[in-house]
């Protein structure tokens, strides 16, 4: 990652993000916008590798520059970095463009974890974001249509994800190393054809992966 873009409009809030990016990604460029009307020049001018959004701003709101961000930059990873876990915020982020959802409220070394893992293909979902996603689609139950097929391993992992976990969880859930996790979760991704771990939940739920703890 060399480019990022950070929208927030509180001060701590933003220098908490660029503290961890600087620990991340210790040699990437970042931009940041206060305000949706910064926010929309600085993506009119300059071309992002990951953008980190806030979904509350003084003069508008987060959703426009997701929208904005999915018009105007070719290979943005676009992240909602929010204190919002409503069901709406959630639906309207992924609708406008966001690639994982994160919480402020989470742990510092779990936001840190999450974001370290994007060069690798696995976008954030916080946890308990992931359960909101889960209770909003659990309910339609497993799909009658023909699934890709999942090897037992991946069915395990998949279920995992899906409530949240990330790599390091998993792997010590299941006795195996990170890397293989990682694989694991690169197959998974390439046979349902998605990308997130919004999508991963939201598929562990339709597949009837997961079950009420």
């Amino acid at each position: 990652m060399k480019e990022i873009l950070i929208v927030e409009d509180i001060s701590q809030a933003r220098a908490f993000l660029v503290d961890i990016l600087g620990d991340v990604f210790p040699r990437a460029s970042v931009s940041e916008a206060v305000d949706l009307r910064s926010a929309i020049h600085l993506c009119e001018r300059s071309q992002f590798d990951l953008a980190l959004v806030d979904l509350q701003l003084p003069d508008g709101d987060g959703y426009s520059v997701l929208r904005k961000l999915a018009q105007t930059q070719d290979r943005v990873i676009s992240i909602v970095t929010t204190a919002l876990g409503s069901d709406a915020a959630i639906v309207a982020a992924l609708s406008a463009g966001a690639d994982g959802y994160v919480l402020k409220s989470d742990p510092r070394d779990m936001i840190a974890s999450h974001i370290r893992l994007i060069p690798q293909g696995q976008l954030p979902l916080s946890p308990a974001i992931a359960r909101r996603v889960l209770g909003h689609f659990r309910a339609t139950g497993p799909s009658v249509d023909s699934e890709p097929e999942l090897t037992p391993r991946e069915g395990e992992v998949l279920s995992l994800v899906g409530r949240g976990m990330r790599v390091s969880d998993v792997a010590a859930e299941l006795g195996l190393a990170p890397s293989t996790i990682s694989s694991h979760v690169k197959a998974i991704y390439r046979k349902l054809n998605i990308s997130n771990r919004a999508e991963a939940a939201y598929q562990a739920a339709r597949m009837g992966f997961l079950t009420d703890e």
